[in-house]
């Protein structure tokens, strides 16, 4: 039962890494900053890059935010493992969190790694993996690639509501990436279905072990 519990963890972790990374390569390589293609009237592939956190947001420091965010995934990993064992713990819990640190680590490794490993020429030139002239930031200084844009729906507010009265619309208006929506996907699921395991380490341990 552990063994296919890590089996599962690793297999996520991984399997969302690799196509989050596969996927910001390929745009990174083939789009140039700012190029857009549309796949629906609902749907785009849209590039961007941003310095801070999760659907373009920014937060104070960007080398304190990389640091932050690798602390952090480094503790959810290891409070994955640490609880892995507790049968008491469901299996959606585990799943649940793998994807929120998988997506994270998918982010953090953008941060880290792309402005060393890609140049950041001027549009219409796509990036240069490995580039001669070396990357356009120093380690820790990269940022992130988002590419999936979903105007879902569009609308101007009527002139008579306040403080947004004519103003036009955009739902979803955030442009994100495979890492993103694993974050996302992971902390919804989390809330709705496993809220009540949200303990530490310790609490769990404390839960009815199903092998008692």
């Amino acid at each position: 039962m552990k063994q296919s519990r890590i089996i599962l963890v690793t297999l996520i972790l991984l399997l969302v890494l690799v196509v989050d990374q596969a996927i910001k390569i390929w745009i990174k390589t083939h789009f140039y900053l700012g190029e857009s293609f549309e796949m629906a009237s609902w749907a785009q592939l849209y590039f961007i890059q941003n310095p801070g956190m999760a659907f373009g947001m920014t937060i104070g420091s960007k080398l304190a935010l990389t640091l932050f965010r690798i602390a952090a995934v480094g503790f959810l990993v290891w409070y994955i493992f640490r609880i892995l064992p507790l049968r008491s713990v469901p299996r959606g819990y585990l799943v649940c969190l793998a994807f929120i640190a998988a997506g994270a680590a998918g982010n953090i490794i953008d941060c880290v790694f792309y402005g060393v490993i890609f140049n950041n020429p001027y549009p219409p030139e796509p990036a240069v993996l490995f580039p001669e002239g070396g990357g356009y930031a120093p380690w820790l200084m990269g940022q992130v690639v988002d590419m999936f844009y979903f105007p879902l729906a569009e609308w101007t507010w009527p002139a008579w509501l306040p403080l947004v009265g004519g103003e036009r619309f955009i739902f979803f208006h955030p442009v994100f990436n495979f890492a993103d929506a694993a974050i996302s996907c992971g902390i919804v699921a989390l809330i709705c279905f496993y809220h009540r395991y949200i303990l530490t380490p310790s609490a769990l341990a404390a839960l009815p072990d199903k092998n008692a």
